[in-house]
């Protein structure tokens, strides 16, 4: 009985020391959440399958509808949301909350230590975030001029080789004609001025990169509803130049005329897909492959995260794509990473992926609320 006794003494005073502990640290204006977990027994990685000699496990948990992200030179991660209105942060085995109650702030991106956030109709910049983790600073609104519909009006942002930052604007509804601006990628200068419309015909674009090496732009695109469970597909494009149409409304996955409006515009005037992704996949965010850790048989292709189908019969998607690159085609559309739908019912959506300096790559998943890291 004594030694149970002095026990229980011991382990209600490293309670109350911890419980000091967290009381003594200093108050910012910030939330501070939990510290990283590199591990979790609460989602079911054994049933993710990777090609022989990768791995996965949990970066980081907690983060509710993580969405995209942007790492820094510091080694920064930050990640936007769309239904939470929350900006985080993780660095340092230590998540911040940087900003909250945001309209749709999906997109993020960096720029000279500054953070740039996307929310549904305007642009904002946190100036020198990286040294103002605990105490961020208010946004500066660089431009408020994108519409305010909230159909597809989340956004991924991204600065290109060019040092603009493209945002893409996707159409107000499922499929409509409507302003130029709508269904399109536009993209500004880094103080929001200089707006200018690049590309035209694209439903929805939630991911986007530059080619490592042509520094041409390449996007996913996400095909529309309400035509059946095979139809449309989703599509991967390239746009070797500004100005081009991708189809939408007219035609869709390059050879589609659509049921409404492909009676006034021809397939053959729009830029055909690289691939035609799975039908309702969703595909969001892309990346080309580094040959760092992952391979050279890797090396130049592109990930696509398929957050996976919403309302077809048979669910499909929910799952991480390899396509392969012979120049500019496309030879191969392929599984890399899949195991989130199970039984037709999803534990996992993947949303975005960025690239660590070590070659290894972080997945976000807006579902299970973490970050993923996968590496050979």
């Amino acid at each position: 009985m004594t030694n149970k006794y002095l026990s229980l003494l011991f382990c209600i005073s490293l309670l109350c020391l911890a419980c000091s502990g967290t009381k003594k640290q200093p108050e910012a204006n910030t939330e501070i959440l939990t510290k990283v977990k590199k591990a979790t027994t609460k989602l079911p990685l054994d049933k993710i399958k990777l090609p022989e000699g990768f791995k996965i496990e949990v970066f980081a948990e907690g983060l509710k509808n993580a969405r995209s992200l942007a790492l820094s030179d510091a080694g920064t991660l930050y990640v936007g949301t769309r239904n939470k209105g929350k900006v985080y942060a993780v660095k340092n085995n230590q998540q911040y909350v940087l900003a909250k109650g945001l309209n749709m702030p999906n997109g993020v991106a960096l720029r000279n230590g500054d953070l740039y956030v996307a929310e549904v109709n305007r642009i904002l910049k946190f100036a020198d975030i990286e040294n103002n983790l605990n105490t961020p600073p208010e946004p500066i609104v660089i431009n408020d001029s994108y519409p305010e519909e909230r159909h597809h009006g989340w956004k991924f942002i991204a600065f290109g080789p060019d040092d603009k930052l493209y945002v893409p604007v996707g159409a107000p509804c499922n499929i409509c004609e409507s302003d130029e601006i709508f269904s399109s990628i536009t993209r500004i200068n880094p103080d929001g001025s200089g707006f200018e419309i690049v590309q035209h015909g694209v439903r929805n674009t939630v991911g986007f990169t530059w080619h490592p090496e042509t520094k041409e732009l390449w996007f996913t695109e996400n095909g529309r509803d309400w035509m059946g469970d095979d139809l449309p597909a989703c599509e991967l494009n390239h746009a070797p130049t500004d100005g081009l149409h991708f189809g939408y409304p007219y035609c869709h996955q390059g050879n589609v005329p659509d049921p409404e409006f492909g009676d006034k515009r021809g397939c053959k005037e729009f830029v055909k897909p690289v691939q035609n992704l799975g039908p309702h996949v969703a595909p969001l965010g892309m990346e080309f492959i580094p040959s760092k850790m992952f391979g050279a048989e890797y090396e130049g292709h592109i990930l696509i995260a398929e957050h996976g189908s919403w309302n077809r019969s048979k669910a499909i998607g929910y799952r991480v794509m390899l396509v392969k690159l012979d120049g500019n085609k496309a030879i191969s559309y392929e599984v890399f990473a899949e195991g989130w739908l199970e039984d037709q019912t999803p534990w996992g959506r993947p949303v975005d992926l960025e690239f660590m300096p070590d070659g290894s790559l972080l997945l976000s998943d807006d579902f299970a609320g973490v970050v993923y890291r996968i590496w050979r």
